[in-house]
């Protein structure tokens, strides 16, 4: 078992004040099985009255409507999560068990996860990738070994480059370059898994910092704002979490916040804002082993920012904010 402390700041910035901020936000951790959030506070600036629902997927949403003149808005989530260890994997399930993942596919069980969607995507590129692994394409391994040398595979034919790609960046473009951020690397795995009919989805939350790993796993958990991974449908094991960008499962170091079909779905902020001003967006996280939730954003959080974006002026006075890239 293992708690965490998390802060997560976003700041937007305009070049000229506009008259109307609504915004979405999907930051507090998820209260199920091995996981429970024990406390989570949310601070807007200006203050904004806040409402919160659950989508159709149970995952928790908060949203407000700010409708004074401004030329910045920020956000701030603190959370308390505790973590168990999951339960433990077999090294194997028996290689009959496709027969029950195509029994259950022709059913229309989790439907919506076993098609295509905006980002993750059955592509050429993608189509040519999933040929290229050979045996692994023609089930010639049982589901659950399918699945691990699957991550293996991407975690071994993709660079982790933060920034090298955008918030809605295609797939092709991770495809092309073989390289991208853990959003990319999950909506790959997505789209692989789904053409090999097995039900899986996106999962947004946050990573916490390896403590038995070397210094360059470090410094990636450290330099991720948020983080990205899949969660795969099994016979007789339900719902598993691999990470492919660290190629592990989704353990005691993986914190929860939504799931979707993709990124799409479950975007930590989504919002629109009345003016004709350009943003910058700004992201600070830190996620620390504590027993507390984390203070109130100190004095010092401008030299953590980890992720920064611009957004140009639109002609449209009405429009879409710039979302978070889940790095």
């Amino acid at each position: 078992m293992i708690r965490y402390g998390i802060r997560h700041v976003t700041r937007f910035s305009y070049d000229a004040e506009i008259s109307e901020s609504v915004m979405e936000l999907r930051m507090q951790p998820a209260s199920e099985g091995s996981q429970q959030c024990l406390q989570f506070e949310l601070q807007v600036g200006p203050r904004a009255r806040v409402f919160a629902y659950r989508d159709a997927l149970a995952n928790t949403v908060h949203h407000f409507d700010l409708p004074g003149r401004h030329r910045a808005l920020s956000i701030t989530a603190r959370s308390l999560v505790q973590v168990d260890a999951p339960s433990a994997l077999p090294e194997a399930i028996p290689l009959e068990a496709w027969r029950l993942v195509d029994e259950s596919a022709a059913s229309g069980e989790d439907w919506e996860f076993l098609q295509p969607s905006q980002f993750a995507v059955w592509s050429e590129s993608l189509l040519a990738f999933a040929e290229s692994l050979g045996p692994i394409a023609e089930r010639a391994h049982n589901p659950l070994t399918t699945v691990r040398l699957t991550m293996a595979a991407i975690h071994q034919a993709f660079e982790y480059a933060p920034h090298s790609t955008r918030v809605d960046s295609p797939i092709d473009e991770a495809l092309a370059a073989r390289r991208g951020v853990c959003q990319d690397f999950t909506h790959i795995a997505l789209a692989l898994f789904r053409l090999w009919k097995l039900p899986s989805r996106y999962v947004s939350g946050y990573i916490g910092p390896d403590p038995q790993g070397d210094g360059e796993e470090q410094t990636r958990a450290a330099s991720v704002a948020t983080h990205a991974w899949a969660e795969v449908a099994l016979p007789e094991l339900g719902w598993i979490g691999i990470d492919p960008t660290n190629n592990i499962a989704a353990g005691l170091r993986h914190v929860r916040v939504a799931v979707g079909r993709d990124y799409a779905d479950v975007p930590p902020t989504r919002g629109i804002f009345k003016g004709g001003a350009g943003s910058d967006l700004s992201v600070a996280v830190s996620v620390v082993p504590s027993n507390a939730i984390p203070a109130p954003e100190p004095a010092s959080v401008e030299t953590s920012w980890v992720a920064r974006a611009r957004q140009p002026v639109a002609s449209d006075p009405r429009r879409q904010q710039q979302q978070q890239q889940q790095q």
